[in-house]
């Protein structure tokens, strides 16, 4: 029902958008003595607002297509390694790179924002590291003949992403995948598989959401996991590849990110009414390209939104030491032979100061000397992974941290043989483990017309990833 109230009113403010669009352009003549007058360029400055508020805003393209290596610009490719249902595993792949370059492992977050979100950080490695990410899919687009997708899943994908780079790569998790990039490092050194990442950067997660809570914190643990069942969960309706789909959909969660900070919106948006009447071309810009990415959200899958607001938010399992992979009881303390760093901000709102910290405690089997933490002063939850900040402070940092780790000595074997055949590494994902008896089982097992069981009548089965639903929304910053 939601879903086609959106689809309506979205159908409606077209018309609306299209006109906009088209008066605006006519106002402007190249030739027109009146262009530069105050009553044109408001009638022009607010035409453009309306007409950006009343657009639909679809998958951002990415823009990386050159950078500069050594002083030289260089081409970058766009390819696909590997491609699962749920989740792409694309290389940013330099013509004429030099070669021996660290190779980082971008893990962009699942919560809403396509990848596209992590485009500035995947610009600041470019130059000196080979740069792969975790490009999820938008689960509307998705086949129910391609199974549901878990939390479980989403931790087997990084495990074949690794896998397939082989053992010298540097992870760096971006918020959300906090959580599972730990659950996934904990299996690896617990199975003693050498393709462990040699490096693990943690950056604003939510591994501890007890420690300093925020006001997104106490929105996704405030309520049983049978409201969030009963009032977010929609099925995808037709007109869509993934129909039948039990997701999240994005246009909820933005709806809910703007409502928390409504009065900064607004201002925002009367800010670039005036830029635009002012003539500040470079501010307006800068606005039109926030809120570009901003208002681009994508649907995430139902079971993995549910797995990760029960297990993340209301049970806290990891940090108590009671997490779970697939009837495995998962070990922080495994991990030994992986260095990891973790980087918070101090004016962060969505991630509390010390939540993502704690996991250098908690993985007590890392010797100290391969330990780092970076608290960014002043600098709020989107700053720590863009802007001005991020490529002064952050981002060298970072860089330093990854060049200190030795290189191991099976690297060269283990990433021929993982990339001589991508496609025999990475396996089809294994059906997840049963989930206990709770509102998660429940969204599988209603009827359809409740907007819970799928038409095949199958919910939980081989393919795989949705979100701490509120960790990775960026919110305008006045600072970067």
């Amino acid at each position: 029902m939601l879903y086609k109230l959106n689809a309506k009113i979205m159908d409606a403010m077209r018309p609306v958008h299209v006109w906009s669009r088209m008066t605006r352009q006519s106002l402007y003549q190249p030739l027109n003595p009146l262009n530069s007058s105050w009553t044109f360029r408001s009638m022009r400055a607010g035409l453009e607002t309306v007409e950006r508020l009343t657009d639909c805003y679809e998958t951002p393209v990415w823009g990386l297509d050159t950078t500069e290596i050594d002083g030289r610009e260089v081409v970058v490719h766009y390819d696909v390694i590997v491609d699962r249902p749920y989740c792409n595993l694309l290389h940013f792949r330099r013509e004429e790179a030099p070669e021996g370059q660290p190779t980082v492992l971008l893990l962009a977050p699942l919560s809403g924002h396509y990848a596209t979100l992590l485009r500035n950080t995947v610009r600041e490695f470019l130059p000196d590291h080979e740069v792969y990410i975790t490009e999820w899919k938008n689960a509307r687009d998705v086949p129910m003949a391609d199974g549901a997708f878990h939390f479980d899943d989403y931790v087997e994908y990084l495990i074949d992403f690794c896998r397939v780079l082989g053992p010298n790569i540097h992870a760096i998790a971006v918020c959300q995948p906090c959580v599972p990039a730990l659950v996934a490092a904990s299996l690896m050194s617990m199975d003693g598989d050498p393709n462990l990442p040699s490096s693990m950067t943690l950056m604003g997660g939510p591994i501890d959401v007890r420690i300093n809570p925020t006001g997104v914190n106490d929105y996704a643990s405030g309520k049983d996991l049978e409201w969030f069942e009963d009032n977010v969960i929609c099925r995808v309706p037709r007109d869509f590849k993934g129909r039948g789909q039990l997701v999240y959909p994005g246009f909820i969660q933005l709806s809910g990110f703007m409502s928390m900070n409504m009065d900064s919106h607004v201002s925002k948006h009367f800010k670039f009414f005036t830029d635009l009447v002012k003539g500040d071309g470079e501010s307006a810009e800068g606005h039109r390209v926030f809120y570009n990415e901003y208002l681009a959200v994508m649907d995430m899958p139902a079971h993995y939104y549910l797995d990760t607001i029960r297990r993340v938010f209301l049970d806290q399992a990891l940090p108590k030491g009671e997490m779970d992979y697939r009837g495995r009881r998962i070990d922080l303390t495994a991990i030994t032979d992986m260095a990891m760093m973790t980087v918070e901000g101090e004016l962060d709102d969505i991630t509390g100061r010390g939540q993502t910290s704690c996991a250098l405690e908690l993985c007590s089997g890392i010797p100290a000397d391969r330990k780092q933490h970076m608290e960014a002063e002043g600098v709020g939850h989107y700053g720590i992974f863009n802007g001005r900040r991020f490529r002064e402070l952050i981002a060298p940092k970072i860089k330093a941290f990854i060049a200190e780790q030795p290189i191991r000595e099976s690297q060269d074997v283990a990433a021929a043989e993982s990339k001589a055949g991508v496609t025999d590494v990475v396996k089809p994902a294994a059906p997840s483990a049963p989930e206990p008896a709770s509102a998660l089982a429940r969204v599988s097992d209603r009827k359809p017309r409740t907007l819970r069981k799928p038409a095949s009548g199958k919910s939980a089965e081989n393919k795989p990833a949705a979100s701490k639903p509120v960790t990775s929304k960026p919110k305008p910053e006045s600072s970067e």
